[in-house]
């Protein structure tokens, strides 16, 4: 007989319950086992005492924001994959979700297949990030780079473009492009090429 893997959790956080309800028939049919809050204080004792496949919080929620969940449960340390979910009218606030630990945004409204697919996809990349592979890097004197800042720059030091860099690491080409902006300002780079120089010359296996 082949062993049968427990089913991977999805948690979701929206005050929305239609957005709940249409979500959690989306994973549930998928394969998932689904937990669903409307706030987030409850939801932040749970993310502490377990680790779920993949994280999906909307940006407003009673209490607490999701920028303030964000960085409470120290997300960019966090080693699930957290979607920010937001409306057309918060792409900036997005962005600061990505530099706060966010893997990527949901734009509302949106297509429960797409979610689900893009939920996959993220999954499958930190299963794949998980396994051994490249050591992160140091860069003595300048800004470490976050977990997620290092994957991009693995990518883009091998060649990868920033649609085949979202690929690998399942996420979407414009959130590649906030974390190479990001690692660029981190190391001081001018460009590419520079950028490429100063990893060559300056950077140093973590230890």
């Amino acid at each position: 007989m082949t062993a049968q893997h427990p089913p991977e959790d999805v948690i979701i956080v929206d005050d929305d319950s239609a957005v709940r309800e249409t979500l959690s028939i989306v994973f549930t049919r998928a394969g998932y086992q689904v937990v669903c809050f409307a706030e987030g204080s409850a939801f932040l004792a749970v993310a502490r005492s377990r680790t779920p496949a993949c994280i999906i919080l909307d940006v407003h929620i009673p209490g607490k924001s999701g920028l303030d969940i964000l960085k409470e449960l120290n997300a960019q340390d966090y080693p699930t994959p957290i979607f920010i979910m937001s409306g057309k009218g918060d792409i900036a606030m997005a962005v600061d979700a990505i530099k706060s630990g966010a893997l990527d945004f949901i734009e509302k409204p949106f297509r429960g297949r797409e979610v689900l697919a893009r939920v996959r996809e993220a999954i499958d990349a930190t299963h794949r990030r998980s396994a051994p592979g490249r050591a992160p890097m140091n860069f003595p004197g300048r800004e470490p780079l976050t977990r997620r800042e290092q994957d991009v720059l693995a990518c883009i030091v091998e060649g990868a473009s920033n649609k085949d860099t979202a690929v690998r690491l399942g996420i979407s080409p414009r959130t590649i492009e906030v974390h190479r902006a990001r690692i660029m300002e981190k190391l001081g780079a001018k460009n590419a090429i520079d950028l490429i120089r100063i990893v060559m010359s300056e950077g140093r296996p973590r230890v």
